[in-house]
């Protein structure tokens, strides 16, 4: 066993590129709230964007999809000093808490709205189920699992196909299958007043989930480095490779093909722009490529950087809530330092209260209120991080 790679029971790499992944995160919330055309424009659409603006969005395709894998490598991890039946149930616990917490947490750091006449099912929720099914599979024989991960990711996107066939006959896809797979924000009523958006649809996520949890044999107690490392490296340039072949293919594995545009930069916009709601296959691998690549560059690095993204790393859950309402918070400062009164924090066009349409900065500003939100973050994090890593109360393997 390497030297860097288990530490009580924790695996530094993944700790480190948790927390990296997570502040890139935080400056797509951030420019959601701040950002002036957040809501008047898509970010990666190569008609209408610039390379900063691109960038900025594109980047953070990397944070969900590393996010749901390192918790299925995680959970493996768990399971090494527990039984299948404890970590069965933990899994199971765990992912009925995450679902509730999106619906009573997450909401209500997005929205402002107390009444909850919206609520979001996102990557959250979308970890909480896919942690559910993964405690009803443990049971089961490792390859079994393996085999269910690899199915789902690989061949997911032939769902894309009757999908598309009922978009064109106008015929909706319908709540259960939205919610496995064919949402795109989809809105669905379950009271007067009252909606449901389906923003991860989880088939797919829960899929890659199962391939982290596969993944976490890798730093299992006996595992050669070397090894561990070889097989890393190897995968993950696979996965980009993968990508590159789909994509120039253009025929599978994404359902938003790319095409030529009206200069080269813009093609390039057109070529990288990959289907996250839902995940494509495309768009795991490119992002899943680069993530276990990540993690063996990490595996050996010790120094003041990766103990920074460390902290973040090691409270993901505390992280994510606390950065919403933060972020939530600053944005209302800003709407009444703007002008704006009482009269228009509700925008029927913005399901965020406190956040018109017509309203933001410049994408310099989004990028110095990201910073000043990690700095503020920082200390707060790393005094939790501490609390938890000298206290064995039971909620705090929820927290």
């Amino acid at each position: 066993m390497s030297q860097a790679v288990l530490t009580k029971n924790r695996v530094q790499s993944i700790d480190v590129l948790r927390g990296i992944v997570m502040i890139i995160m935080a400056l797509d919330h951030v420019r959601d709230f701040f950002h002036v055309d957040a809501f008047q424009g898509d970010p990666v659409n190569p008609a209408t964007t610039n390379p900063l603006l691109y960038g900025t969005r594109w980047i953070t395709h990397f944070c969900a999809p590393t996010f749901v894998f390192l918790a299925g490598t995680s959970s493996y991890l768990v399971g090494l000093r527990k039984s299948k039946a404890e970590l069965s149930t933990f899994l199971i616990k765990r992912g009925l808490w995450l679902m509730l917490a999106e619906v009573l947490i997450i909401t209500l750091a997005l929205t402002f709205n107390p009444l909850y006449n919206l609520l979001f099912l996102q990557v959250i929720w979308a970890i909480g189920i896919s942690m559910f099914i993964l405690g009803l599979l443990v049971r089961l024989p490792y390859t079994v699992i393996l085999a269910l991960g690899l199915i789902i990711v690989l061949g997911h996107n032939l769902l894309d196909y009757p999908e598309a066939a009922m978009a064109t006959r106008k015929e909706g896809l319908g709540f259960w299958w939205d919610l496995a797979h064919g949402a795109r924000f989809s809105i669905y009523p379950f009271a007067p007043n009252y909606v449901v958006a389906i923003v991860y649809p989880f088939l797919p996520w829960t899929g890659l989930m199962l391939m982290g949890y596969s993944a976490g044999k890798l730093y299992a107690d006996g595992f050669p480095a070397l090894q561990r490392k070889k097989v890393l490296l190897y995968t993950g340039f696979g996965l980009l490779v993968l990508f590159f072949l789909l994509r120039f293919i253009n025929a599978y594995g994404d359902p938003v093909p790319w095409t030529r545009q009206e200069n080269t930069t813009r093609t390039i916009f057109s070529f990288f722009n990959l289907n996250k709601y839902p995940p494509s296959l495309m768009y795991m691998s490119a992002t899943i490529g680069v993530a276990l690549i990540a993690l063996v560059l990490l595996e050996n690095v010790r120094n003041s950087v990766t103990e920074f993204f460390k902290v973040f790393g090691r409270v993901p859950f505390f992280y994510y809530v606390v950065h919403f309402f933060l972020i939530h918070a600053l944005e209302v400062i800003a709407f009444f330092l703007s002008g704006y009164g009482v009269k228009d924090i509700v925008s029927n066009q913005v399901p965020f209260l406190f956040r018109p349409v017509v309203f933001g900065f410049p994408l310099w500003v989004v990028y110095l209120v990201w910073i000043g939100l990690i700095v503020l973050l920082y200390p707060l994090c790393k005094r939790y991080n501490a609390y938890k890593s000298t206290h064995h109360k039971w909620w705090l393997s929820y927290v």
